[in-house]
C-alpha cells in the first residue's frame, strides 16, 4: 500500500507561483519508479480533474489548462512527484491531489488546497 502526501499549496495571488510536491511511503522502495503519477485537482461540486501526468518512463501529459504553465516532474530516489505552477490563475483555485497507478492499484494523497486570489 502506497501513502500520499502532498504540500506546498497555499494563497497566491494571480501570476504567482507555486511548487506542489507529493512524497509516497509504505512498501514502495522497490516499485516507485514503476508507478505513473499524476496530479488531480478538484473544486466544490466539480469532478476531479487530471491535470498533468507523468509515466513511469517519464513521459508527461497535461490538460489542455495546464499547458505551457505548469511542469510535472519526479525524483524517483526520493519518491516525490512535483508540480511547478506558474501564472497561475483564479481558476487554478482547486484542491489538488496526487495520484499513483500501476496496474489496477491507485493510491490517493489527502490533497493540497491552492487559492489564487488578489
Amino acid at each position: 500500500q502506497v501513502q500520499l502526501v502532498e504540500s506546498g499549496g497555499g494563497l497566491v495571488q494571480p501570476g504567482g507561483s507555486l511548487r506542489l510536491s507529493c512524497t509516497a511511503s509504505g512498501n514502495i522502495f522497490m516499485f516507485y519508479r514503476m508507478y505513473d503519477m499524476r496530479w488531480y485537482r478538484q473544486t466544490p461540486g466539480q469532478q476531479r480533474e487530471l491535470v498533468a501526468t507523468v509515466t513511469s518512463g517519464g513521459s508527461t501529459t497535461y490538460a489542455d489548462s495546464a499547458e505551457g504553465r505548469f511542469t510535472i516532474s519526479r525524483d524517483n530516489d526520493h519518491f516525490t512527484v512535483y508540480l511547478q505552477m506558474n501564472s497561475l490563475k483564479p481558476e487554478d483555485t482547486a484542491t489538488y491531489y496526487c495520484n499513483s497507478a500501476y496496474g489496477n492499484v491507485e493510491s490517493w494523497g489527502q490533497g493540497t488546497q491552492v487559492t489564487v486570489s488578489s
